[in-house]
């Protein structure tokens, strides 16, 4: 261990500091001190390594010197040089061939402007890398940037400011940053910028007050003397140094009670060197904002990989700031070591350090309002507020604005893509928009378990944006997932180039209505595109679709028809004496004997017969309903909501259709009776009056059923056919599918508005059940009576031309025919007092009708009551007719 130790460069380095002092270890400690920080300062020269641009300059030096003859032999060696391999470093041999040429008399200031005439390439056009550590030593250390990521991104860091040439105004350490060759260090830089004749403290001067290349100018400037115990203004720049980096100075600290840096009342300074230095404090109390910001940050995951993002990018600003102040820190040492008496005209002065740092000043200001506005967000809120700092006028704060944008936003776009291409979602501190519920089942997949942050959407992307990029990723898990799908997402859209850095975000963000919504767009298409193939061709979502509308919404006529007429006899009984097998088999006879048995077998298999709820009195009418089963796939179009609406429109047709196969068995009884009662005159008032009211209901019937099949079903089916075939994703077929639905049960009456004309309805339907029960009754009354007077007929021709019938027998059937038609009345009035109650409801019918906001309701109170039959009986309904469709007044 003591000879590895004896090996490491430290101890080499203080024994070659030995060994030239010839002092021992403790008294070589300070030049020990300034021996490490040269060899750790990694000095380079500021020209851009090229060996084209030195061998030009070699050639116009020997142009310049009249020795063509020269340049053209140095133009061959050098062609012949390129070609052999034996030199590596090509441009580092002529680069000292060029400096051994130079004449030392010359003065040096032409170094200077050497370094402000080098080309710049695109590497220069910033100084902020993309990825930093905060130093972890001393704020003054700077390191090298990252040229090759940071060529694309535009101007940011805190030293970037345009080159100034020899005539412009006042150089500044950040002119000599900017006017440095790409890729080198900025105390190189500055370093090969300083003239050889004087002190490096020359190079911070400003150009206006450096000597010129002629005879030396005698200065104008006056020096104020000094009062007794005044603070130097040397003492006030040292102090600025440490105060810029957050660090109590010796005059001027930070108070707790004003929350500002400010110089001790004691101290005796005049007003403007206390106003300047109050001026530039400001820089560290900024300084401190970002810090103390940063560093809360900078350790907390919870903050997520955002809000570790926008802690870099403030790492970054800050490590420029760092640069800067490092080779600020630099000047003021190396004057502390040669004395300020050589080029006093070059040495830092408050004004100097106000000049310089108001950009750095500027970029502090915005850093800080930005942590401000920032406080206690994450994720897509935080880089909405990073976006909102970007509108601003100020090209400088916007390109600063915009680069922590492209940082900060690079994680966001990360998630993103890998939704959009991939389905995965590995958003740990919810940061992303797009929200996932582990707890939902799979079953609920596509309605509840993925769902938008809104909060979380980034203000430079749109809601339909974000919306397209829910349903991309939901796509790609539903076919994984629900409809085990394994294809892989590649092969569904073509993934494109990612945000694989900060770069491709900065150049996505600066196209979000080009190449970004291209992008979102295309997988929008193509996911869905493939999803809605998969659903139709394999789970035959649209033939399912059809088969509702046929059999729960009765659209099968000959199979409805065939179906009512084999179930007749069991639905008559009380409902509690079914049988669901029993009605199953008949459910199979009426398939197999109609056009349904070419249905496909898939769908025949879901059709099934269900029974309701029973309650006290109820048939098999009120209790029978078909069923429809849906798993898989297409249960996420017909959702178990889906399904209880299309139970409750099945009974509300089924119900209708029953009061028209009753109405029709009424009038068949009408037809059949109408000769075999001939011969009972006494009957023919009281027929008349049922024909009269089975002719209303059939009327009444037969206008609903025309509104509930053509203008409901018919209207709204096509609707819904048309925007199942023009939807682009799942989302619009379920959104079409949910509002034919709520379409036909608003329109059908079933809705809460129309409960009231549905109250009424029913009563009507409850109305033709008793008139047929009243007709059944009359009818069997009036035909035991015929039969029994065609018997008595009969046997009196059986006994004709003998004793015949007695007077007795006579005076018997004359009572009994006497005691029928004293019944008669008694039917009169029931038919009187039915005929009565269903005029009076299908008058608040039409009353209800008249008053509705849907159109097609008010039209079909005109159809209802097309003589004005009801309207000559029902006041209410003459004004309300009256009233809102009345006929205009002739002006003839």
């Amino acid at each position: 261990m003591a000879t590895l130790d004896q090996k490491s460069p430290n101890v080499l380095l203080q024994s070659l500091c030995c060994r030239i002092t010839g002092k021992s270890e403790a008294e070589v400690a300070h030049q020990f001190q300034y021996a490490v920080r040269v060899i750790g300062s990694n000095y380079a020269p500021t020209i851009e390594r090229d060996e084209f641009l030195v061998s030009e300059k070699i050639k116009k030096e020997l142009l310049k010197q009249r020795r063509e003859a020269d340049a053209a032999l140095f133009s061959e060696l050098h062609r012949k040089l390129q070609t052999q391999s034996v030199l590596k470093h090509r441009w580092s041999v002529l680069y000292l061939l060029l400096s051994l040429s130079e004449d030392p008399r010359k003065p040096s200031s032409r170094h200077v402007g050497d370094t402000y005439l080098i080309p710049l390439t695109s590497s220069d056009a910033h100084s902020t890398p993309f990825y930093c550590t905060r130093p972890q030593s001393l704020a003054l250390g700077y390191g090298e940037r990252s040229a090759a990521l940071s060529a694309s991104v535009g101007t940011s860091g805190i030293s970037s400011l345009g080159v100034y040439t020899l005539n412009g105004p006042t150089a500044t350490p950040q002119s000599l940053l900017s006017a440095a060759g790409g890729g080198q260090p900025l105390g190189s830089r500055l370093a090969w910028a300083l003239p050889v004749s004087c002190s490096p403290s020359s190079a911070l001067a400003p150009l206006a007050t450096r000597p010129a290349l002629g005879p030396p100018v005698p200065s104008s400037r006056v020096v104020r003397p000094r009062r007794d115990g005044e603070v130097s203004e040397a003492a006030l720049v040292r102090d600025i140094l440490y105060v810029f980096q957050g660090i109590d100075g010796k005059f001027i600290k930070m108070s707790a009670q004003d929350n500002c840096y400010k110089i001790d009342s004691k101290v005796v300074l005049c007003k403007s060197l206390r106003d300047t230095s109050s001026r530039l404090a400001e820089l560290g109390w900024l300084h401190n904002k970002v810090r103390k910001y940063t560093d809360a940050r900078s350790l907390d995951r919870a903050f997520g990989l955002v809000g570790q993002s926008f802690c870099a990018s403030l790492h970054q600003e800050l490590k420029e700031y760092y640069r800067l102040l490092s080779v600020l820190h630099s000047q003021l040492q190396v004057e502390d070591e040669q004395g300020v008496i050589v080029c006093s005209e070059s040495t830092l002065t408050l004004r100097r350090l106000l000049v310089w740092m108001y950009d750095p000043k500027s970029r502090l200001k915005t850093l800080a309002a930005l942590v401000d506005f920032c406080q206690g967000r994450k994720g897509g809120e935080l880089a909405s507020a990073v976006h909102s700092y970007g509108k601003t006028g100020d090209p400088q704060m916007r390109a600063l604005v915009q680069h922590i944008l492209s940082l900060v936003s690079h994680p966001i776009l990360n998630f993103l893509y890998r939704w959009i291409y991939d389905g995965e979602l590995e958003d740990t501190y919810h940061e992303f928009f797009v929200a996932s519920d582990p707890n939902v089942k799979t079953d609920r997949l596509w309605h509840d378990k993925y769902s938008l942050r809104k909060s979380m959407i980034p203000s430079f992307i749109t809601m339909d944006q974000a919306r397209k990029v829910l349903l991309i990723g939901k796509s790609i898990n539903f076919l994984h997932q629900v409809c085990h799908d394994r294809t892989p997402p590649g092969k569904i859209t073509p993934a494109s180039k990612s945000a694989d850095t900060p770069k491709d975000a900065a150049e996505l963000l600066s196209d979000l209505e080009g190449a970004f919504q291209e992008k979102i767009d295309a997988a929008y298409f193509d996911t869905s595109k493939y999803l809605l193939d998969v659903l139709n061709r394999n789970y035959l979502l649209l033939e399912h679709l059809q088969a509702m509308r046929r059999y729960l919404l009765l659209g099968q006529g000959d199979f409805i028809r065939h179906l009512m007429d084999l179930l007749k006899p069991e639905l008559v009984r009380p409902a509690t004496t079914l049988y669901q097998h029993n009605l199953t088999g008949i459910l199979e006879t009426a398939v197999r004997a109609t056009n349904a048995q070419y249905d496909n077998a898939e769908i025949l298999k879901r059709l099934d017969v269900r029974l309701l709820e029973v309650s006290p009195g109820d048939t098999g009418w009120d209790v029978f309903s078909l069923d429809y089963h849906v798993d898989g796939p297409i249960a996420t179009v017909f959702t178990r909501e889906c399904m209880g609406h299309y139970l409750r429109v099945f009974n509300f047709l089924w119900r209708a259709k029953r009061m028209e196969y009753t109405l029709t068995d009424i009038w068949k009884g009408q037809m059949c009776n109408a000769k075999l009662l001939k011969t009972m005159p006494e009957l023919s008032g009281v027929l008349h009056q049922c024909h009269i009211l089975a002719s209303e209901m059939v009327h009444f019937i037969h206008q609903m059923q025309y509104y509930i099949t053509f203008e409901v079903l018919e209207c709204s089916w096509d609707e819904l056919w048309n925007r199942v075939q023009q939807a682009q994703d799942l989302d619009h077929i379920i959104a079409a599918h949910d509002m034919f639905l709520d379409s036909v049960i608003s329109r059908c009456l079933l809705d809460n508005n129309s409960r009231s004309l549905l109250t009424q309805l029913r009563a009507i339907f409850d109305q033709i059940i008793e008139f047929q029960s009243a007709q059944d009754s009359l009818y069997r009354s009036a035909l035991e009576e015929l039969a029994l007077r065609l018997q008595f007929e009969e046997k009196k021709q059986q006994r004709e031309d003998e004793w015949g019938v007695t007077a007795e027998q006579v005076a018997e059937e004359k009572k009994r025919i006497q005691e029928f038609q004293d019944t008669i009345p008694k039917m009169r009035s029931q038919l009187r007092i039915l005929t009565h109650f269903y005029q009076s409801i299908v008058q608040q019918f039409l009353v209800l009708l008249m008053t509705s906001t849907d159109e097609s309701l008010r039209f079909l109170s005109f159809r209802l009551d097309f003589n004005e039959h009801y309207r000559a009986r029902e006041p209410r309904l003459r004004a309300s007719l009256g009233t809102n469709w009345g006929r205009r007044p002739s002006n003839i």
